[in-house]
C-alpha cells in the first residue's frame, strides 16, 4: 500500500448484517475440488466484482461443495479450479468452534489485524492424506465483501473460525497449509478421512 492509497473507516464496515447463502438467490451446483499438485492451487488468485453474475454463481456453489462434503468448514474458489479470490466458511456445529458467524461467503478478502499466534492442527480437502501443525493467529479481523450486494464487511473472530478463515485467505494467495508447517516434522497422516 502506497501513501496515496486511502483506507476506508472502520464504520464503512458492517458485520454480516443478517446475510445468509440464501441472499445469492440461486442454487449451487456441486463442483469438483481439486487436489495438490493442481497448478491452480499454488497461483495467487485474482479479485473479482461481487456483484457479477459468475461471482455470485462461484459463491453459491463454492456453498452448495462445502454442504456436501463431510468435515468441511471452508472452501476456496481456487479449490475447484476457478482463480478468483472467493471463499466460504461455516464452522457451524465444529466442536473447537467459539465464535461463530454461521455460513458466509466472501470476496477479495483481507487480514486487518492477526494477533494471538498458536499452533493447531490443520487438514484440507486438497490434501486428503495429510494434516499438518500450523501456526495461526487466534484473534483475527477481516475484512471483504459480500457477493452478490458488493457490501464491504468486517469481521472479528477469534480461535478455530479464525483459523479457517487465514487457511482460506491463503488458498486465495496460492498457499496450501504445507507451505505454513515448520517442517516435514509437522506434517501427518491423515488418520480418519470424512
Amino acid at each position: 500500500m502506497t501513501g496515496a492509497e486511502s483506507v476506508p473507516d472502520a464504520e464503512a464496515y458492517a458485520g454480516l448484517g443478517g446475510w445468509t447463502p440464501e441472499a445469492l438467490a440461486l442454487p449451487g451446483v456441486v463442483r469438483a475440488v481439486l487436489s495438490a499438485p493442481h497448478p491452480v492451487l499454488s497461483r495467487a488468485a485474482g479479485e473479482v466484482d461481487p456483484t457479477a453474475d459468475e461471482t455470485v454463481q462461484l459463491a453459491a456453489d463454492l456453498v452448495a461443495t462445502m454442504r456436501v462434503s463431510p468435515g468441511c468448514v471452508g472452501l476456496a474458489a481456487p479449490q475447484v479450479g476457478v482463480g478468483a479470490r472467493v471463499f466460504a466458511v461455516d464452522v457451524t456445529g465444529h466442536p473447537k468452534a467459539v465464535t461463530v458467524h454461521g455460513t458466509f461467503v466472501l470476496c477479495n478478502a483481507r487480514v486487518v489485524e492477526a494477533t494471538r499466534w498458536k499452533p493447531g492442527r490443520e487438514g484440507c480437502m486438497s490434501v486428503p492424506d495429510l494434516t499438518g501443525d500450523v501456526k495461526r493467529a487466534s484473534r483475527l479481523v477481516v475484512e471483504g465483501d459480500l457477493p452478490g450486494t458488493g457490501t464491504p464487511v468486517r469481521l472479528v473472530t477469534d480461535g478455530f473460525e479464525a483459523r479457517a478463515l487465514q487457511h482460506e485467505i491463503d488458498h486465495c494467495a496460492g498457499l496450501l497449509f504445507l507451505d505454513r508447517v515448520a517442517g516435514a516434522h509437522a506434517v501427518y497422516q491423515r488418520k480418519v478421512y470424512l
